[in-house]
């Protein structure tokens, strides 16, 4: 059999030699023999691959279908761990272009950990998922053409994988978008802090088993409603069931110190984002214990 199979593209070609060498390489001197041939045309590079042997020793169509099956894996491989980033940055900058370029830096790393599976978006295709699409379009176009653009394919061929790499992004710019309205938001409320005059030295916050708080003073009462007047919760009586309640009273107080009380201080979730928020604003004054008569407290 003499296969011929022309791959172009217009980037990563020594990396698509190196790949196309290195995969059908393997099996050489086991009836195999490849040879590649370069070949430019105003911004694409042609790769000819020739194929001679048999891979399998067994029907021409088969071996022909194993031969172009290894290219479009070598291939996928391409577009899923080096293409990518390029589609990533494009579509970051055609679509959010009012970003400045370090904002869009920050989405590119948030979308690329949805595209490299570090953090999952619910509903959409994994790296696995996606690679095995690409191998499906590929093989059905190599089944019927010996010449293939990559770039041309990816655009024309790829258009549900596009959309998952659009998908990423878009979650990426909310993510980025929620993360600056937070940080925007952690200033307003230092910078309320700031301002407010401490109506208490200390301000002890009981967690219990179920998330709820009550706020103490450094006696260990239970905090004054005079200094939360206008909340719609008694504290003396009632426990604050709200995180951005808690939140709100303690900038209300604006105490010099804060320590949080409770096994549920180490808990994850919401307690644990509250705490972390807590700390944020109040800088250096937040500190936790788990092991005071308030602790012991929160057990019985």
């Amino acid at each position: 059999m003499n296969q011929c199979l022309s791959i172009g593209a217009t980037q990563h070609i020594d990396l698509l030699k190196n790949l196309l060498g290195r995969e059908l390489s393997m099996n050489e001197g086991h009836y195999i023999n490849i040879k590649l041939t370069e070949k430019p045309a105003g911004n694409i590079t042609f790769l000819s691959c020739n194929f001679n042997g048999t891979l399998c020793g067994g029907r021409r169509h088969d071996d022909e279908l194993l031969f172009r099956h290894f290219v479009a894996d070598i291939i996928s491989d391409l577009i899923i761990n080096h293409w990518e980033k390029a589609i990533l940055t494009d579509f970051i900058r055609e679509n959010y272009y009012f970003f400045n370029e370090d904002e869009r830096k920050v989405i590119f790393q948030y979308a690329q950990s949805y595209t490299n599976g570090e953090r999952v978006l619910p509903g959409r295709m994994d790296r696995l998922d996606r690679k095995n699409l690409i191998i499906k379009k590929l093989v059905e176009f190599l089944e019927q053409n010996d010449s293939i653009v990559i770039d041309g394919f990816i655009n024309f061929r790829l258009k549900e994988y596009l959309n998952e790499i659009k998908e990423a992004v878009d979650q990426a710019v909310d993510d980025y978008l929620m993360e600056r309205e937070y940080r925007e938001f952690i200033q307003l409320l230092k910078y309320f802090v700031e301002i407010q005059e401490p109506k208490a030295e200390l301000v002890n916050v009981l967690i219990n088993d179920k998330g709820t708080y009550k706020l103490f003073d450094a006696q260990n009462y239970p905090i004054s409603s005079e200094f939360l007047e206008g909340f719609i919760l008694d504290i003396i009586d009632h426990e604050i069931n709200y995180d951005d309640l808690l939140i709100s009273a303690l900038i209300t107080i604006a105490p010099k110190k804060i320590i949080f009380h409770g096994e549920s201080c180490d808990q994850n979730g919401m307690v644990a984002d509250t705490i972390a928020t807590v700390k944020q604003v109040f800088e250096g004054r937040v500190s936790q214990c788990n092991g005071c008569q308030l602790c012991q407290k929160q057990q019985q």
